[in-house]
């Protein structure tokens, strides 16, 4: 029957518009062996165009004459008094009036039941069809499969207005009854992307009555086949339809839940498969057009999903945050999941328990993109208080730090974003010694996810009131000041920053003269700061400025001009300025601070390589001969002799001078010792040797052009006007 019905229904002649179960009669009958008998010109039934003037005198039986007027008025009557679950069809049997060939009978009562009895015309004829279809003697799923496909061919031919719209009634009857065979006959035509489809998923959509019905079994061909199959995609496809009727997403109470984690997942699988064209650069927004890709797709339901919910301000945040560019790549889907996640907390907070329970199954699923996903949901749920509180949180804990022993770094990731919120949902800082040893540990791991996110929760960490900012800075001791040479721009950014957070908390007891291991800790980390003024960087560049202006203010250096001076400008005397007050007001820590920047003139970047010959030779200049051993000097000018030969001229000239200066101090250190007196006089004037004098200083004046919208600094000789 899968074809031969429309066949033949279009061979006889039939117009377009003509109600399409007219033909299912004859494929009916013709299967029975019972011959098409053609009646007389005189009693020969016109093809129902559902036209207002039809003629009632034509609707006569074609094989028996008998008027069918009659008979319509007596269904009508028994449909409407048995509405509800008590209406009982008439029974078909091969010895009932339908084996005769009533089915053509039962085509025109279908369209006036559909036309003027509403959902009572529509449900009777939704149990009458389906009788009618199981006395064909085939399988059932086969024969719907076949009047869907048929109405899929001729509903683009029909004239709009009220032929078109029995022809979806006549789905909607159908769909009543038999959901899941009408949505296994529409999906193969979801893909590729079909307007008479879209106009039936639609049609589906818009029926109150069957919609429900027709989501349960997409949200279910989703889940049984997801990723990159053919069945998953085409379900998709047919969700973005549906879900963007108006009024649909109230159909999906109860499975609301189920069907925004089935959406994410599929992004997620989109995201993971070799077939996926799913990158930001390809993603289509809605108003430039229909969406181009799958994932884009995919997308669209989702977010047709919220907005129908009253979710509108979950998808704007989403748009001001690039979290649905996020969901769509490859490798940044968790982080959109996560995004989503704390949009739904801020702004949709009536489902996050619903959420939260459809979660707890999937965190223990064999499927890898479904398991990431949830555990990405549920780390980002752990934001609200209230969604938390529905486990206990030694059972959150607990499975918390199960992911930070896993193997795989994503499961870590999530684990310790996961202690961070539950750490901090309520304002202040619980769990301190669970979450102290994971932070900390995380900060030598090798995936920049994990450090960044350890960083930032450190960071976060120390503006809650009643943190141990003693404890922090003994503990961040050993580990900060490697991660400020981190190859990585976005590490060097962050540990950065959370060196001026610490100092900016503990600032007081710094002025007082306590804090003596942040002391310590800023100290070791003065010469990194400094050099970092002038990483590639431009997060790493602004972020140590920062952090150096809160050294100063804590530690009352008065050197807040020079140091915005010496990052902005080429010169040289804020420079010197700068290591005169150093070396003054830490004696002691001279040698550190050469051997510091000795590292530096190793670096493979010219910048920083050249930075670190200036700056050497301006701390030599001001150093005193009795802090630096004769030892250290030999290296200096050993490491300073090879860089005469660097590949950059900049660096190679400036290594001359800054060799001169240590052989200067070398020599200030071979001379006899002066009495007490003349010590005390050279103490307070300024250093025989002659003042280094740098050809190219690396500290140049930045171009504002790009960053401040002009066209760069203004010389002295072209003031503008106004």
């Amino acid at each position: 029957m899968a074809g031969g019905v429309w066949v033949r229904g279009r061979d006889r002649g039939a117009a377009v518009g003509a109600l399409t179960l007219t033909a299912v009669a004859e494929g009916i009958r013709g299967s029975q062996e019972q011959p098409l008998q053609h009646p007389s010109t005189s009693h020969q039934c016109k093809p129902w165009e559902l036209e207002p003037e039809a003629d009632t005198q034509s609707l006569r039986d074609p094989i028996r004459g008998v008027d069918f007027c009659s008979k319509l008025r007596g269904l009508r009557r028994r449909a409407g008094r048995g509405m509800g679950t008590s209406y009982t069809p008439p029974t078909l049997s091969p010895q009932s009036t339908w084996e005769e060939g009533a089915l053509a009978d039962l085509a025109m009562h279908t369209a006036a039941c559909l036309e003027e009895a509403g959902f009572v015309g529509t449900q009777a004829t939704a149990l009458t069809l389906s009788s009618a279809l199981e006395a064909r003697g085939e399988k059932l799923e086969d024969q719907v499969r076949a009047l869907v496909r048929g109405l899929l061919a001729q509903v683009p031919n029909l004239a709009e207005g009220r032929p078109r719209r029995a022809a979806l009634r006549v789905l909607s009857a159908l769909a009543l009854e038999h959901a899941q065979d009408v949505v296994r006959a529409l999906l193969p035509c979801s893909l590729p992307p079909d307007r008479a489809a879209a106009e039936l998923w639609r049609s589906l959509s818009r029926n109150q009555r069957v919609n429900g019905q027709v989501l349960v079994q997409l949200l279910w061909a989703l889940k049984g086949a997801s990723g990159p199959e053919p069945e998953a995609l085409a379900a998709t496809r047919a969700l973005g339809e549906m879900l963007a009727v108006s009024g649909c997403v109230g159909a999906t109470r109860g499975f609301y839940p189920h069907l925004l984690l089935a959406l994410v997942t599929q992004l997620h699988e989109l995201a993971c498969g070799e077939c996926s064209p799913e990158s930001p650069k390809v993603w289509v927004l809605s108003h430039r057009g229909p969406p181009h890709s799958h994932a884009s797709c995919t997308v669209e339901a989702l977010k047709a999903l919220l907005t129908g919910d009253g979710g509108r301000m979950v998808v704007t945040c989403m748009e001001q945050a690039g979290g649905w560019r996020r969901l769509v790549g490859t490798h940044t889907h968790l982080e959109g999941v996560l995004l989503l996640a704390s949009a739904m907390v801020a702004h949709a907070d009536h489902h996050l328990r619903g959420l939260f329970a459809d979660l707890l199954p999937r965190l223990r699923s064999t499927d890898i993109p479904q398991r990431l996903t949830a555990m990405a949901f549920f780390t980002g749920l752990l934001q609200s208080r209230a969604t938390a509180r529905l486990l206990q949180e030694d059972v959150i804990l607990e499975r918390l730090c199960t992911w930070q022993r896993d193997p795989e770094p994503t499961v870590r990731w999530l684990g310790l974003l996961g202690l961070r919120h539950l750490a901090l949902n309520c304002g202040k800082v619980r769990h301190m010694s669970t979450l102290l040893p994971a932070l900390l540990g995380a900060l030598g791991e090798g995936d920049v996810r994990l450090v960044g996110a350890a960083l930032g929760a450190l960071r976060r960490l120390l503006v809650q009131p009643g943190v141990p900012v003693r404890l922090l800075s003994s503990k961040l001791r050993p580990c900060l000041p490697p991660l400020l040479d981190d190859a990585r721009d976005s590490v060097r950014a962050l540990a950065v920053g959370l060196l001026g957070t610490l100092v900016r908390r503990g600032q007081g007891r710094l002025r007082m003269g306590l804090h003596g291991p942040l002391r310590k800790l800023v100290l070791q980390s003065l010469v990194p700061l400094l050099l970092r003024l002038h990483d590639p960087s431009q997060d790493t560049a602004e972020s140590s400025e920062w952090t150096l202006a809160r050294c100063d203010e804590a530690l009352r250096w008065g050197l807040l001009e020079e140091m915005v001076t010496v990052a902005h400008y080429d010169s040289p005397e804020a420079l010197s300025r700068v290591c005169h007050r150093l070396v003054q007001r830490y004696p002691n820590h001279i040698p550190c601070f050469l051997s510091q920047t000795q590292g530096y003139l190793r670096s493979s970047q010219d910048p920083l390589r050249l930075a670190a010959t200036v700056l050497l030779g301006f701390l030599v200049y001001h150093a005193s001969p009795s802090h630096v051993n004769q030892n250290l000097l030999d290296s200096l000018f050993q490491d300073l002799g090879q860089l005469h030969f660097d590949r950059e001229p900049a660096v190679a000239a400036a290594a001359h001078v800054s060799t001169q200066q240590v052989a200067l101090l070398a020599r200030a250190q071979s001379q006899p010792s002066p009495g007490h007196l003349l010590r005390l006089i050279s103490h307070n004037t300024c250093p025989a040797r002659p003042t280094p004098c740098y050809a190219d200083s690396p500290f140049q004046r930045r171009s504002l052009e790009g960053r401040w919208g002009c066209n760069g600094p203004c010389s002295p000789g072209s003031v503008p006007s106004f």
